[in-house]
This record gives C-alpha cells, sequence and structure tokens, in this order.
C-alpha cells in the first residue's frame, strides 16, 4: 500500500499528524525491513507476550437453530485451551499531544491523481455510554452532513473552488479522533480550495445553519434508521457481530435496534440547529489542526497556507462573512401529474413467480415481489442501440453526453435542487449507455415507489439543455481527470493492455485532451435526450418488497404516462446492431510497459483470447465461468504457495465486446493479474503459463473440481435469497439468445445449462474445457503486459557496462566504456540545456 502514490501521502500525513508522539513511528503493518528479516523467536515471543486469553472474546453469530449448542461448540473447542502462566501486561497508553499553531504541509507527488486538500482537527475521543452520550453523536452526525450538503451546492455552483469536498470524524488511535475535511480541486487550485473550506466553517460559527438545513438533514438521518428498524430481522450477521465487537473493544452499550430507532426518533426531532453548528468550533485552526495539499506538481506553499487561514481568521473576527444564500426548492418532483396507461397484455410465470405487463405506450414490465429485505425494491430498465451505432466523428461528443447531462440535471432539476428535494426518501435513479444498450436503474424503499418511478418520467420527459457553466465545470473536471490518468503508471498499463488484446480502435482508446475539444456539447444533451425518449423499446424488471395492489396504478400512471413520440427514436433490433472493432493478437505478444515511479512496482496481466460457438452457448458461459474460479485457485496455489511470490491473483472474463446477436459465435478474453517483485516478473508469468498447460495435459484433481463446484453452489444458494440475484437473473433471461417472448422459458434454458454442465464437470470434462476454450497448448498464442518502472540513465549504463564486461573482450570493454561516455555527455548536455531554458 504505501509504495503507491495514495500510500505515500497517507504515511506522510500520518507523521505529521501524530507528530510528538509514539504513534508517528508506529505506523500499522511495520516496516518491509522488518516484515522480511524477523526471525521466528521473535514473532514467538511478542504471541506469548500480547496473546492472552483473558484478552480474547469468541462472538458467534448466524441462524442458529440452538444457541446452547454453539456454546457448547465453543467450550470444546476453547475451554481447554491454557493461558500463559505469567498476568497479561497493561496495554501501555500513548498521548498524543495537542497544538494550538496549525502545522502545515505542501506535499508533492508525481502520481497523485490530482490536487487535493486535507483539513483536520484532533481532538479527544468520547465515550459512548449514556442516552446523553448517544444525542451528542447524533448532532455530531447531523452537523457533517449538513455541512457536506453545502459542500456539494458550492461544488456545483460557477467556478466552484472544489471539484468534491466531504467531511467527517474517523477515530485516529485510542485516546483521539479528528474532525477531517478532504476535498479535490483543479491544478494550482489548492489555496482556493482550503479558503473556501475553512470560510464554510467560519460562516457556521459566525451564523450556524438554518433550521430549514437542519430539517433536510433531520428527514436523511430519520430515514435511515427507519430502513434499519424494517429491516431488523433481515440484518446481516456481520453488523449484529461488528456491535459486539466494539462493546467488547471499547465498551459500547449493545442496545438493539428496535431500542436505538425508538431511541433516535425521540431525540432527533429535540436537537435544535444552534446545537448542531456549536460542533463547527471543532475546526477552529488554533485545535490542533493540520492543514495539507496534494500536488502533482508544486504551486502553493507553507507561507501561502498560512496567509490564507490569517485571512479566513480576520473576516470571522471582523464579522465580514455573509449569511449562507439558499436556493429555491419546489415541493413536487412531477408538477403535472401524467395521464395513466393502459395495461394491453398481462402473463403470469408461476414457475419464477412473475408476472408481465405489456402497457399502451408499449413499455414492458416485469415484476417480481420478494420479501428477502423489507426496504428493498430494485429496478432496471433496458433497450437495445448504444454507443456502437455512432460514427468516430460523433462518438466522442455523444460518449460525454450522461456526464454533461448529469450536471445539469436529467430529472428536471439540478443536482443541488434534487438532493434537497428527496431529503428523507430513499430513492434513486441512475442511467447508463453502453456499447450495445441503454439502461437506468435505481432502488427505493417500497413506501418511496411512487418517488422513484417519478424520477423515471421525468427522465423520459426532460429536455436536457447545456449551459455554459455546466458544460464549463464538465469539461475541467473531465481535463483534470485525464491529466490525472496520464500520471498514473497503472493508467498507462491498462491502456497498453486495451491496445494490444482489442486493437487501437477509438472505442477502446482512453480519451484524450484533445478529444475534448471535439465536443459538441449541444449534440452531446440531444443524443442523451434521445437515449431516454421512447419508451416503447424499454422492458423494465422490478424486484423486490412490492405490493402490487399499491405499485401496479403508480407503474401505470409513472411508466405507463411517459407519452410515446409520434415517430421512433433510436429503435434497433439486437441483431442488427453494430459490432465492436476488436481483435486479439493472432501471435504471442510480449510487452513491458515502463513507467516513471516513486517506488518500483511491477504489475502483470496475461491474457488468453476465447470463442464460445452458438450452438453451445448456455454449457459454454456456465464453463468459463466454472474454469476461471479454477485457474485463479491454482495460480494462487502455485505463485502464492508453492513460492511465496505473490499477494493475490485474480482472474477476469471479458465477453462484453460482441454485440448481443442471437445467432453469432461470442469472442473475448480471459486475464490473469498478478502484482510481483519486478525482478521475477517474467519468471512468474512461465510458472502460471506452466501450470495452465498442465491442467490441459493432465487436468485438475478431483478435489480443484469439488471446491469450484462447492464455491458456486454456495453462492447460488446465497443468491437466491437476494433481491441483486433475481433482478440480475430476470434481465438476462430477457436479454438471452433463448429468448423468443417467453421468459419462463428463458429461464429454464439458463438453469439446464448450469446443472448439464455441474452434472458433468470432472477432471476429464474440465481438461476438455480448458482445451476448447483456451487456445491449445495454451503458449500457441496469448499476450502478455507487464508494468516496471522506468530505468534512469544511470542504472541503465551499470546494465549495459556489466552485460558488456560479461560479453566482450578487453578491447571491446574499452570501446564500450567510450560509448557510455559518449551517451552520459550526450545526456548531461540535454540536461544542461533544459537549465537554461527554465
Amino acid at each position: 500500500m504505501s509504495r503507491n502514490a495514495n500510500g505515500r501521502m497517507q504515511d506522510a500525513h500520518w507523521v505529521l499528524m501524530m507528530e510528538g508522539s509514539k504513534y508517528a513511528e508506529r505506523l500499522p503493518i511495520g516496516l518491509e525491513k522488518v516484515i522480511r528479516t524477523v526471525s521466528p523467536e521473535t514473532v514467538k515471543r511478542f504471541y506469548q507476550k500480547w496473546y492472552h486469553l483473558q484478552n480474547m472474546a469468541v462472538v458467534a453469530v448466524g441462524d442458529f437453530s440452538d444457541t446452547q449448542s454453539v456454546v457448547e461448540m465453543i467450550r470444546t473447542h476453547f475451554g481447554q485451551k491454557v493461558s500463559m502462566p505469567s498476568p497479561p501486561p497493561l496495554i501501555p497508553y500513548f498521548p498524543v499531544p495537542s497544538h494550538n499553531e496549525p502545522r502545515f504541509s505542501c506535499f508533492v507527488e508525481s502520481e497523485a491523481a490530482g490536487s487535493a486538500v486535507m483539513i483536520s482537527c484532533k481532538m479527544p475521543v468520547g465515550e459512548l455510554k449514556t442516552v446523553k452520550d448517544y444525542k451528542d453523536s447524533l448532532a455530531e452526525a447531523m452537523f457533517h452532513c449538513a455541512l457536506n450538503q453545502r459542500f456539494f451546492k458550492i461544488s456545483r455552483r460557477k467556478d466552484p473552488p472544489f471539484f468534491s469536498c466531504y467531511s467527517a470524524a474517523d477515530v485516529l488511535v485510542r485516546p483521539m479522533k479528528a474532525y477531517v475535511i478532504t476535498s479535490t480541486c483543479k491544478q494550482k487550485g489548492t489555496v482556493e480550495a482550503m479558503e473556501s473550506m475553512l470560510m464554510e466553517v467560519a460562516r457556521v460559527r459566525l451564523q450556524g445553519f438554518s433550521e430549514r438545513e437542519i430539517s433536510i438533514v433531520r428527514a436523511l438521518m430519520m430515514s435511515e434508521i427507519e430502513s434499519a428498524y424494517l429491516e431488523r430481522d433481515q440484518r446481516p450477521s456481520t453488523s449484529l457481530r461488528d456491535e459486539y465487537l466494539q462493546h467488547f473493544f471499547h465498551n459500547e452499550p449493545v442496545v438493539g435496534i428496535e431500542y436505538e430507532a425508538q431511541l433516535q426518533k425521540t431525540i432527533l426531532p429535540q436537537i435544535s440547529a444552534e446545537e448542531v453548528s456549536r460542533y463547527s468550533e471543532n475546526f477552529r485552526t488554533s485545535c490542533s489542526c493540520v492543514i495539507k495539499t496534494v500536488e502533482p506538481r508544486a504551486t502553493a506553499t507553507v507561507d501561502n497556507l498560512k496567509a490564507a487561514v490569517q485571512k479566513i481568521n480576520f473576516l470571522e473576527e471582523e464579522r465580514s462573512i455573509s449569511p449562507w444564500d439558499d436556493e429555491h426548492i419546489p415541493e413536487e418532483i412531477v408538477n403535472t401529474k401524467p395521464i395513466p396507461g393502459d395495461i394491453i397484455q398481462q402473463r403470469e410465470y408461476p414457475d419464477i413467480d412473475v408476472t408481465e405487463l405489456l402497457l399502451s405506450n408499449g413499455m414492458k414490465i416485469c415484476y417480481k415481489c420478494t420479501d428477502f429485505l423489507d426496504d428493498q425494491v430494485l429496478f432496471t430498465g433496458f433497450t437495445y442501440g448504444g454507443l456502437s451505432e455512432l460514427s468516430e466523428s460523433r462518438y466522442f461528443s455523444c460518449s460525454m453526453g450522461s456526464t454533461i447531462a448529469g450536471e445539469i440535471g436529467v430529472f428536471g432539476y439540478k443536482p443541488s435542487v434534487l438532493m434537497d428535494m428527496l431529503a428523507g426518501k430513499r430513492a434513486e435513479v441512475g442511467t447508463k449507455i453502453g456499447a450495445y444498450m441503454r439502461t437506468f436503474s435505481g432502488d427505493c424503499s417500497p413506501s418511496d415507489l411512487e418517488t422513484a418511478l417519478q424520477l423515471v418520467y421525468q427522465l423520459f420527459t426532460t429536455n436536457v439543455v447545456p449551459g455554459e457553466e455546466e458544460v464549463k465545470i464538465v469539461m475541467q473536471m473531465a481535463e483534470e481527470a485525464i491529466r490525472a490518468q496520464e500520471r498514473d503508471p497503472y493508467t498507462a498499463f491498462a491502456n497498453r493492455v486495451r491496445e494490444v488484446n482489442y486493437g487501437n480502435s477509438y472505442f477502446f482508446r482512453p480519451i484524450r485532451i484533445s478529444d475534448l475539444q471535439k465536443v459538441d456539447p449541444i449534440r452531446a444533451c440531444e443524443y442523451f435526450n434521445n437515449c431516454f425518449k421512447d419508451p416503447s423499446t424499454f422492458t423494465v424488471v422490478i424486484v423486490g418488497n412490492l405490493n402490487p395492489d399499491v405499485a401496479r396504478p403508480l407503474i401505470l400512471q409513472y411508466l405507463g404516462g411517459i407519452p410515446k413520440p409520434p415517430q421512433p427514436v433510436l429503435h434497433f433490433n439486437r441483431d442488427d446492431l453494430k459490432g465492436l472493432p476488436f481483435t486479439f493478437p493472432g501471435t504471442i505478444i510480449r510487452e513491458v510497459v515502463r513507467s516513471p515511479m516513486v517506488e518500483a512496482q511491477c504489475s502483470v496481466q496475461l491474457s488468453f483470447p476465447v470463442e464460445l460457438k452458438n450452438e453451445n452457448m448456455m454449457e459454454e458461459i456456465h464453463f468459463v465461468g466454472f474454469l476461471s474460479k479454477l485457474l485463479e485457485t491454482k495460480i494462487m496455489q502455485v505463485l502464492r504457495f508453492k513460492h511465496g511470490q505473490i499477494y493475490s491473483a485474480g482472474v477476469t472474463v471479458f465477453l462484453g465486446g460482441n454485440k448481443p446477436s442471437k445467432t453469432e459465435d461470442v469472442r473475448g478474453d480471459i486475464s490473469i493479474n498478478f502484482s510481483c517483485d519486478p525482478d521475477i516478473s517474467r519468471m512468474l508469468v512461465d510458472l502460471a503459463l506452466d501450470e495452465i498447460f498442465c491442467l490441459q495435459e493432465e487436468g485438475p484433481s478431483e478435489q480443484d473440481v469439488l471446491t469450484i463446484l462447492e464455491i458456486e453452489q454456495r453462492a447460488h444458494e446465497n443468491g437466491l435469497q437476494e433481491n441483486y440475484y433475481w433482478l440480475d437473473r430476470i434481465l438476462r433471461c430477457y436479454q438471452s439468445r433463448a429468448y423468443s417472448g417467453d421468459v419462463s422459458a428463458s429461464f429454464e434454458v439458463q438453469d439446464q445449462g448450469r446443472t448439464k454442465v455441474r452434472k458433468s464437470l470432472e477432471p476429464s470434462t474440465a481438461q476438455l474445457a480448458l482445451q476448447r476454450i483456451l487456445p491449445y497448448p495454451c503458449r500457441k498464442q496469448y499476450s502478455v503486459v507487464i508494468l516496471m518502472p522506468q530505468i534512469s540513465c544511470l542504472k541503465l549504463l551499470k546494465s549495459y557496462f556489466q552485460s558488456t564486461q560479461k560479453r566482450y573482450s578487453k578491447d571491446a570493454k574499452i570501446l564500450s566504456g567510450i560509448a557510455a561516455v559518449v551517451i552520459l555527455t550526450f545526456s548531461l548536455w540535454r540536461y544542461s540545456r533544459s537549465s537554461l531554458k527554465s
């Protein structure tokens, strides 16, 4: 972690925060040198000193039929353990000194994703034992929430000082927590961003939050606790486990969600705007404050930061900060209620317990009622036809449509206004325009289904018109993001992987700053508007805790009420879609991407082409899933557990480049990814290839097959109890090449494919699948791209000189030395020229 940009920034900030305390030199995980050289005896002594049974606990949470049997099982496994004879040492307490003067840091990180500011103020950690403590914690949470609402609105203003800004409280170490504000901003904008952050906190100290702001925050928090209460019997075991762990570690009370919901519902209305605003006192720069900027290239100085702090402090002392100017918030999302549509056709599919409706505007609705989570409804609408239909000249403008429209407001209101309109409601909708499909997706509470469907109605009936300021903000953010990617070694690596595996198509090529200059905002918004204009092409799947008697009238009004345009808009047949131009290399490709790095890192991607034949598509898709898990397991066994050279490995499957035809074969790739020491990356690639070839030649073991079958079965059983699983399954049934109008039949074909593969999967069939789906032998066709640190000129000369010493005679050594001097002289000449220019 500390080898990348984020790790270095966090380490530097930690040391600055903890300056003067033991914690400053005791980072978690420790030093790499210690990890590599520590003796077994040292580890054992540490274990014997600190791991005492008196300081341990076992927490078991689950769907137990008999809790007493669980207690007995714990006693059986742990009751006979004998603690160390010596008493456990007292856990040491290390104070963190406070300071009245702020500390400043201007951190330059060449690989940083962008410019950022962090303001932290330290304070002692409070206890949470009484009702008053709980009330204080709620007021503190309301403060950060209200402040974040303001920050979001500022980020959406004309020429905003930052792109994003967020406030939170964070427990640092046992005796200390911090209030932290972090922001991201434009290049050379860190001082302006910091001024705005400090100014807003000072504004709260002077004038406080308004009652309206606090009522919005109160509604947000009330909706969250209501959701938790409704799903109190469906909480994940891990959530309950964590509560008991907090009780064990920090003596926090475990009160249960029923009592907590009742308590919060009682207390929240009693917390005033004045009480919430008082927490802004903790953000004074005299309260152990640390201010840090992060930039790829140095522009801000400590003197700049000190001057900005003095400026805001002076304005606050003079009471020269103007009051907060809030926006007007409309009462209704939909001003004029639409005329409800009619149901033209209704079909029931009892095998999968779904109902399908065809509405009068042509939109198809499929809903499934579940009781997995009492406060969850999920939905997705899709239609065919996406970015693959665009020519290269239109692509860059239209691909920015979602981003530009999102900044303006795709539901008829600016995002900052809509945020307040939705306060207290749990409903959200998002859009996506992909290569071959356009989708909208969302989730909501059953009680807020009307609000969610109103947002969908607004999506289809709103015409987004680009404004100069909104476009300027989007383009500025996009340019900053592109510049950040250009600095990031992993982005250069990922770009080269795409270029090698899919060709230099404009669709797979990363967007450049020169491409932004080609974007036409009017064309971009027109395309987005047309993407969600015609309801007759969309199929919508809704899954969750639905009451049909309540849901159907809302569906008819807000989905059936979407007007169908007089002429079809973006109608496409799935088999007539334009395919993306991509071709996996026909030969072996082994490439190294060298990138400047602060600390040496190495990442490897090994890819194989995949082609699945249409006649056995259902079975082949399932085989690919099983084989990818098998490959991941075996690569981990070899590279980590046998050779000890990697921490983790991942296997990914990409089949999304193909158009969703019902008849064509499917092409794609399977990729193996891992990070390692740069010096042994090529050796590990060869070890991975050897293991895959061994699997192709000899097949996996019986145990390997049983393991992946068990993993898949467990995931399947868990999925059957989740709304997301059913939403995805039903969508895939509609999008399957087996679908011909009967979603239940498509579901059965997919299930039969899975069952058939599970029954047939054994070492021999897995071996044949590896030979059939991957190139056989695997060394016949593959690509390897390795990210390596850029070698400095001096290192290059040293390695060159060392290699010539081994290979050449005395005379040749002299010649190579002369050549090295010439190269070095040329490098120094170039350096001196650049120095003179600067």
